[in-house]
């Protein structure tokens, strides 16, 4: 990532941790983040589709992030019964994928030969169709997220905004997306694990360990799933350990406020 000036970085942070306790009041508390304890968020992609399964979502305990296809038939819904009961609400936005056809183009994706204008309008409209979104993060978009050009649009329409956060999905490693949001100022962080590639139960588990694990290294780590039957069965077990495995379990605001903190008192420790 390229680093801000002081004052930029300054005002970073202070965004962030109004983004956090924004998202914590909608949750009727101040949020507890302990700087001393590794950290993890949890974004479920894909919601919106299936009306039962996202319910399983909302059931799950902490604070899960639900991100919403939007034009999916039951996001409005969905989406307002998670803010509801707390949870953080998403945009999961479809962006043109590398191997990218006709047959595979969704509502609302934003492709490489639309107009800036195009662009930013379909960008609107679909940021319109989810109720209480906090920030967004790309539905495939291994095409689309390694241009800068069409990057640098997104974040200044998100910048627009002034009261989201983005997060890479990280579908490709050319991705831009994260890089492109610093450069705006825009809080972001990227995935470090996907949980469910593999939708089984041995192989899920197998992942949030590895989530885990990279939580206890870098002190921060957001994983992405998706509400497929094993994906949920392994979260329900999971997430009631973490407290006696010395694991947060935060909000994507929350957790991308920790590692903007982190990531200050590294730069300014290095400046002495």
């Amino acid at each position: 990532m390229h680093l801000f000036p002081a004052i930029w970085r300054y005002a970073f942070a202070l965004w962030l941790a109004g983004a956090a306790l924004s998202s914590a009041a909608d949750e009727g508390s101040k949020p507890v983040i302990d700087n001393s304890h590794p950290a993890i968020a949890l974004i479920i992609d894909d919601m919106g589709n299936q009306h039962r399964q996202g319910l399983r979502v909302i059931d799950l305990p902490g604070s899960i992030a639900c991100a919403f296809l939007p034009y999916g038939p039951f996001t409005d819904t969905l989406a307002r019964q998670a803010h509801t009961r707390h949870k953080e609400v998403m945009l999961h936005l479809p962006m043109q994928a590398v191997e990218h056809t006709q047959g595979t183009h969704q509502e609302g994706m934003l492709t490489l030969d639309m107009t800036r204008e195009q662009f930013l309008a379909e960008f609107r409209r679909a940021i319109g169709a989810v109720p209480y979104v906090s920030g967004l993060n790309n539905h495939m978009g291994s095409l689309l997220t390694r241009h800068p050009g069409s990057m640098a649009w997104l974040m200044q329409a998100i910048g627009g905004r002034g009261d989201l956060f983005f997060v890479d999905s990280r579908t490709t490693r050319a991705t831009v997306a994260e890089q492109l949001a610093t450069e705006h100022g825009i809080p972001n962080m990227a995935r470090k694990v996907f949980l469910d590639n593999v939708a089984e139960t041995t192989a899920v588990r197998a992942q949030f360990r590895q989530l885990l694990a990279a939580a206890r290294r870098d002190g921060t780590a957001l994983g992405i799933g998706h509400p497929y039957p094993a994906t949920l069965r392994v979260l329900a077990e999971e997430l009631a350990r973490l407290d006696e495995q010395g694991i947060q379990l935060l909000s994507v605001a929350s957790l991308i406020n920790m590692q903007a903190q982190r990531r200050l008192t590294w730069q300014a420790s290095l400046s002495r």
